[in-house]
């Protein structure tokens, strides 16, 4: 059994942790999870969905390696990313008598990383945590970083910290019971990175075609695995998204007003993928990319079952005014201008805070079209 290990370098060295990765991942690492339960019991936070499926299996290797299982089990989908389900996780937590070397486990989806990793932060000023994520887009995004976050009336992850892993447990095995929208929308956040900066990577995508994601497909770990070495490099060089870390959210600006506006009807990876459409028309129309690069960007989307624009977006009837109210109050934002990940070409990404808003909200209605 071939896994693939990267190591996140953050400073100070007591803060760095790997990734482990590959078919089979969480039973090889079950001694290094055991590690992070020193009075051998380790809490888990999951959703109905992933517990049905996939929970046995975690008991049953923690069982073997000495570790008694204490779990709670969500609703899935995005509205447990709320204050409510944070406090009931919490509570959770401290009726376990956890402690801050004691670790809890997220498993699940980017839903339970994000919340869990959250109240890992929280409770007692911070307890350690481990990502174990059973899709795609969790394995190659939202479980390495740091980012913990809930949702709240205003839009998506307005509320949270960085709070590092102590662990993360990519084991490509739970991707078999993932249906083919699931898998699509993971792969939307690896043709972020070969878009942003791999072009490389973007190259082994187009070659590989929609084949990548059939059960089995030998690259799959490698494409994973380099997504993953892409973002950590970014991330060991800007933990706390002050410059060229906020590039990893390409697409993201327009991708989480489609979701703030068609709340749990589209999935996260098929909104970046919609963005990223959006990003290399707009870069084009401003004179940045050429068209090119843009065209093979929307041509693969389109391969791969993915919108390429927002007029492609599904969900609901989506207005432009409503999209750039959204855009306004994104995180990236300074001083009240609206900050856009747009490209030169395929493979180089930066941050443009100089699109009017009038301009970009008549690009929108046309994209939109």
């Amino acid at each position: 059994m071939t896994l693939t290990r990267i190591k996140i370098k953050l400073k100070p060295a007591s803060r760095q942790y790997h990734m482990i990765i590959g078919n089979g991942a969480l039973n090889s690492s079950a001694e290094e999870l055991a590690a992070l339960a020193p009075r051998g019991v380790l809490p888990v936070i999951t959703d109905e969905t992933v517990a049905e499926l996939h929970l046995p299996t975690l008991e049953t290797i923690m069982a073997k390696a000495g570790i008694e299982t204490r779990t709670m089990i969500l609703p899935p989908g995005e509205t447990s990313k709320s204050f409510a389900a944070l406090e009931q996780v919490c509570d959770f937590l401290l009726e376990q008598g956890m402690e801050r070397e004691d670790a809890l486990a997220a498993f699940g989806g980017g839903v339970i990383g994000d919340l869990a990793g959250l109240a890992s932060a929280l409770v007692k000023r911070g307890t350690r945590y481990v990502q174990i994520p059973t899709t795609l887009l969790a394995q190659v995004d939202s479980s390495v970083g740091g980012k913990t976050a809930i949702n709240t009336k205003t839009g998506k992850n307005m509320i949270g910290v960085f709070h590092q892993p102590k662990l993360v447990i990519a084991d490509t095995g739970f991707l078999q019971t993932l249906d083919k929208r699931q898998m699509r929308a993971g792969y939307a956040e690896i043709l972020k990175m070969s878009c942003l900066a791999d072009a490389g990577l973007f190259e082994q995508l187009y070659e590989a075609g929609s084949g990548l994601l059939q059960d089995g497909h030998s690259e799959l770990v490698s494409v994973i695995a380099r997504s993953v070495q892409g973002k950590a490099d970014i991330v060991i060089e800007d933990e706390l998204e002050r410059g060229s870390r906020a590039l990893l959210n390409l697409g993201h600006s327009f991708a989480h007003a489609l979701e703030s506006e068609a709340p749990g009807k589209i999935l996260h990876g098929e909104a970046v993928a919609a963005g990223i459409g959006a990003a290399f028309c707009l870069s084009v129309e401003l004179g940045f990319c050429a068209e090119y690069d843009r065209d093979r960007v929307l041509d693969l989307l389109r391969q791969m079952g993915l919108p390429a624009s927002l007029a492609e977006a599904k969900g609901a009837r989506f207005n432009a005014k409503k999209l750039l109210h959204r855009m306004k109050s994104d995180k990236k934002n300074q001083q009240g201008q609206i900050h856009l990940i747009l490209c030169r070409k395929i493979g180089e990404a930066f941050i443009s805070s100089n699109v009017p808003e009038e301009q970009l909200l008549e690009f929108m209605e046309v994209n939109l079209k």
